[in-house]
C-alpha cells in the first residue's frame, strides 16, 4: 500500500473492507488483526486506520484492503469526564425518553413537550438538591447550632451572623453549581459541517436519518438558555421563600412575582409550535434576553437578601424548602401521568418486535422518564441525608433532629430502596421460574448443534447450554424494567407524605406495625445502598473506558445513551453520533468516488452506526457498498426501545439501499445481538421473506465441544464477541465482495 492507497485507493481490485467496532473494542491493531496500524484520517478521538505500508501483508486479503474506524474515544474520556457522566445520568435518561416515543406521527409534538417539561423539573431538582445542602442544612440549621459549629472553623466564621448574610454567602454555592453545568454544556462543538453529506436527504427519508444529519446545535443552545434561566429562577424562589418568613414587603412580593413569571415563561418556551427559520432566530434572541433578565433578577435577590436587617424566625428547616420539594414531586407525578396517557393514546397498534408489555409501543419513554426522575430524586435525597449525617456527629438527640434532612428526602430514600430491592427479588424469582423453559430451549439448540458429542463432553455441553439459557434472559429484562418503573413511580409519589408532621418511622410504626428502630435501620441501610450504587456507577464508568472486558458490559449504557442527540435536556452528555455518522459518510463517499467498492462490517453498536450511515449515503454511493453486521442489536434492543426510529420499515429500507447485499451473523449465546429479520414459518408464502432469509446467518457457538487436535482446551464460547477471526466472517466478506464485482 502506498500513499495513494491511504488517500482512498485500495489494492488492484479496488475493494475496501471498512470495519466499525462495538463497545468492546481495544485498538486499531486488534480491529485489523495486524500490528503497527497507522492513522489515515480523523484525529486522536476518532479516526480511520490501515496497516503500515512497510508491513509485508499490507492489510490485504483476497484483494480486499482492510480499514478500521475507531470511535470508542468519542464517548469515552478522562476520569473527570466519567464522573460528570455519572452525575448527568438522569439528564441522559430523560434525553433517551424523547427518542423512545412510539412511531405514530401524531405523538411527536405532545410527547416532546412533556419530555422537555420533565427535563426542566430535573434541572429544578438539581438546583434544589444544592440549595438543600448549602442553604437548608448548613446555612440555616448547622450555623445556628453551636454544637454543630464546634470544631469546624470553615463554618464557624459565619456562626452567629444574621440569617440573611449566611444565606447570601452560601447562595454562591448553588450559583456555582449551575454555572458548572452551564460551562460543561456550552463547550464548543467540533466543526463537523465539512463532514456532512452534500446530497440532501430523500423526501421520504426514514426517521433514523435524524442521527448524523440533523444539526441540533441551535436547539441545544436554546434549551441551554432556557434551563439556565429556570435554574437561577428556582434559586431565586428558594431564597425569596426564606426571606418571606421575615415578613412580606413590596420588594419581596415584586421579586417573587417576577421570578415565578420567568419560570412559567421558561416552561412555555419549551413547547413552541413548529417554527420557520426566521421564527427560530427570533426565539433564540428571546431566550437569550430571558437568560440575561433572570441573571439580573438573581443579582437583585442577592442584594435584597443581604440588606435585610430584621431578625428572622429561625425554626427547623429553611422556610418553604420542604414544601417546594414536595410540590416539585407532585408536578413530576402529574407530568408522568400525562406522558403515560399520551403514550397510550398515540401507541402504534401495528404488530412489531416489542413484547406484550409495550416497549414496541413506545412505553419505554415512560420507563426512562420514571428512572430519570427516581435517580435524580434519590441522589438528591442521599446527598442531603449524607451531609446531615456528617454534621450530626456526636450531637445530642435534639440537635440531631434539628440537623436532620427534610422528611421528603427520607421518604425518597425509602421509596427508592424498596423499588430496587423488590425488583432484584422479582428478578431472582423470574430467573428461577423461567430457567426450566430456557434450559429446554437451550438443550434443543445444543442437541441440534452437537448430535454426536462424546460422553466425556457432557460438562462442556452443560456450559454451552447455560450460556444459551443465560442469553435468552435478555427478553425478561423488559418486564423487569416496567416493574421498576412502576415501583419507582410509587416511591416518587410517596414523597408527598413529607407534608405530614409525623416522622416516617413513627408513621410506619403506627399504621404498618414495624418498630421505629427497624425503620430507622432500614433508612440507614437504604442510604448506604444508594451511596454504593452511586460509587459503583463511578467506578464502573472509569473501568469501562480502561478495561475492554469490563467495558463490554458497562460501557454499553453510555454508548446507548450518548448515541442520540440532545433533544430534551441540554446538560446531558453530548452525542458522539453527530460526529461518527457524518465522518463515516464522508469517508465512504470518498472511497467510492476514488473507484473502490466498499464492504462495511459493523459489530454490536457499530452495526447501528453503519445502519444510520447507510441511510445518509446517496444512491451513487450505495450502489457500490455491501453490509456485514455481527452481534447486531438492531432488532433485539433498538427496535424495542426506539420503535419510531428502528422498525421493520427502516430495516427493510437499509436492505433496499444496499440492494440486499447484507449478511448478518448471530449466535444463540449472544445476550445482546441477534437476528435483524424475524424468522418465517415454513408455511408462509415465498415473498420478500426469501431475501430476508439470506440476510441472517446463525453461527454455531462454540464450533466444537471437544479439544481440537494439538490442544487440551475446547473452543471458547464467544457470545457477543466480534466475529472477525472466524472463517464464516471471512467467507461472508468474500461473498459480498464477489457480489460487488
Amino acid at each position: 500500500m502506498n500513499q495513494r492507497d491511504a488517500d482512498g485507493r485500495a489494492g488492484a481490485d479496488g475493494f475496501v473492507e471498512l470495519r466499525v467496532h462495538g463497545v468492546s473494542a481495544t485498538g486499531p491493531d486488534d480491529l485489523l488483526n495486524q500490528p503497527h496500524a497507522q492513522q489515515v484520517a480523523g484525529d486522536h478521538r476518532g479516526g480511520f486506520y490501515r496497516s503500515r505500508p512497510d508491513i509485508h501483508d499490507g492489510g490485504e486479503a483476497d484483494g480486499v484492503t482492510r480499514e478500521a474506524y475507531r470511535w470508542n474515544n468519542l464517548p469515552a474520556g478522562s476520569a473527570v469526564r466519567t464522573l460528570s457522566m455519572v452525575i448527568l445520568l438522569p439528564f441522559m435518561l430523560i434525553n433517551l425518553a424523547i427518542w423512545m416515543r412510539p412511531a405514530g406521527a401524531g405523538s411527536d409534538a405532545v410527547i416532546k413537550a412533556l419530555c422537555r417539561l420533565l427535563a426542566l423539573t430535573l434541572t429544578a431538582m438539581y438546583v434544589l438538591s444544592i440549595v438543600g445542602v448549602a442553604l437548608d442544612v448548613i446555612a440555616w440549621k448547622c450555623m445556628s447550632s453551636p454544637e454543630c459549629l464546634a470544631g469546624r472553623s470553615w463554618l464557624s466564621w459565619l456562626g452567629g451572623r444574621p440569617a440573611g448574610l449566611r444565606l447570601a454567602v452560601l447562595a454562591l454555592v448553588p450559583a456555582a453549581a449551575i454555572s458548572l453545568v452551564w460551562v460543561i454544556a456550552a463547550r464548543p462543538a467540533l466543526p463537523f459541517a465539512a463532514a456532512r453529506a452534500a446530497d440532501p436527504p430523500l423526501p421520504a427519508a426514514p426517521p433514523l436519518t435524524a442521527v448524523g444529519r440533523w444539526d441540533n446545535e441551535p436547539l441545544v443552545g436554546r434549551l441551554r438558555s432556557i434551563h439556565v434561566a429556570a435554574a437561577f429562577a428556582t434559586l431565586d424562589l428558594s431564597l425569596l421563600s426564606a426571606r418571606a418568613a421575615q415578613g412580606l414587603s413590596m420588594a419581596t412580593v415584586a421579586l417573587t412575582t417576577a421570578a415565578g413569571l420567568l419560570l412559567v415563561t421558561c416552561a412555555v418556551l419549551l413547547c413552541p409550535p413548529p417554527l420557520s427559520a426566521r421564527t427560530e432566530g427570533r426565539l433564540d434572541r428571546l431566550v437569550s434576553v430571558l437568560r440575561i433578565i433572570v441573571l439580573g433578577l438573581t443579582a437583585l435577590v442577592w442584594v435584597h437578601l443581604l440588606t435585610s436587617s430584621a431578625s428572622w424566625p429561625e425554626r427547623n428547616g429553611l422556610p418553604g424548602y420542604n414544601l417546594t420539594v414536595i410540590g416539585l414531586c407532585i408536578g413530576q407525578a402529574v407530568l408522568l401521568f400525562a406522558l403515560g396517557a399520551a403514550l397510550f393514546r398515540y401507541r402504534d397498534r401495528r404488530p412489531g418486535p416489542g413484547p406484550s408489555l409495550g416497549f414496541g409501543f413506545g412505553f419505554g419513554a415512560l420507563a426512562a422518564s420514571v428512572a430519570a426522575i427516581s435517580l435524580a430524586l434519590t441522589f438528591s435525597a442521599e446527598l442531603l441525608y449524607r451531609v446531615s449525617d456528617i454534621l450530626n456527629r456526636g450531637a445530642p438527640t435534639a440537635e440531631a433532629l434539628i440537623n436532620s434532612p427534610p422528611q421528603a428526602c427520607i421518604w425518597a430514600i425509602l421509596g427508592f430502596s424498596l423499588a430496587v430491592l423488590v425488583t432484584l427479588a422479582v428478578a431472582g424469582v423470574m430467573s428461577l421460574v423461567s430457567r426450566p423453559g430456557r434450559i429446554r430451549a437451550a438443550s434443543a439448540i445444543v442437541a441440534r448443534d452437537f448430535p454426536d458429542a462424546p460422553t466425556d463432553a457432557r460438562p462442556r455441553l452443560r456450559q454451552v447450554r447455560g450460556a444459551v439459557a443465560h442469553a435468552r434472559f435478555t427478553e425478561r429484562l423488559v418486564p423487569l424494567a416496567v416493574l421498576y418503573a412502576c415501583l419507582a413511580g410509587i416511591g416518587t409519589a410517596a414523597v408527598t407524605l413529607g407534608l405530614l408532621p409525623t416522622p416516617p418511622n413513627e408513621l410506619i410504626e403506627r399504621y404498618v406495625g414495624l418498630p421505629a428502630s427497624f425503620v430507622n435501620f432500614s433508612i440507614g441501610v437504604g442510604s448506604y445502598l444508594i451511596a454504593a450504587i452511586f460509587l459503583s456507577l463511578i467506578i464502573g464508568g472509569i473501568f469501562a473506558y480502561r478495561t475492554p472486558r469490563f467495558r463490554r458490559y458497562v460501557g454499553v449504557l453510555w454508548d446507548l445513551g450518548t448515541f442520540w442527540p440532545r433533544a430534551a435536556h441540554p446538560f446531558a452528555p453530548p452525542c458522539y453520533a453527530e460526529r461518527a455518522v457524518p465522518e463515516l459518510t464522508c469517508r465512504i463517499t470518498h472511497l467510492v468516488d476514488s473507484g473502490n467498492a466498499v464492504v462495511l462490517t459493523g459489530h454490536s453498536h457499530g452495526s447501528v452506526l453503519l445502519a444510520a450511515t447507510v441511510l445518509q449515503l446517496p444512491r451513487r454511493v450505495t450502489n457500490h457498498i455491501a453490509l456485514l453486521t455481527h452481534g447486531s442489536p438492531l432488532r433485539r434492543l433498538y427496535a424495542r426501545l426506539f420503535p419510531a426510529y428502528v422498525n421493520d420499515e427502516v430495516i427493510h429500507e437499509i436492505a433496499d439501499r444496499v440492494d440486499w447485499r447484507w449478511i448478518n451473523l448471530w449466535r444463540d449465546t449472544d445476550p445482546i445481538g441477534g437476528r435483524v429479520f424475524p424468522p418465517h414459518g415454513p408455511d408462509e408464502a415465498p415473498t420478500s421473506s426469501d431475501r430476508e432469509a439470506t440476510v441472517d446467518r446463525r453461527l454455531c457457538d462454540p464450533y466444537g465441544v471437544t479439544p481440537p487436535s494439538g490442544d487440551i482446551f475446547p473452543p471458547p464460547i464467544k457470545g457477543h464477541r466480534p466475529c472477525e477471526s472466524e472463517e464464516a466472517f471471512t467467507q461472508a466478506v468474500r461473498q459480498l465482495a464477489n457480489h460487488l464485482r
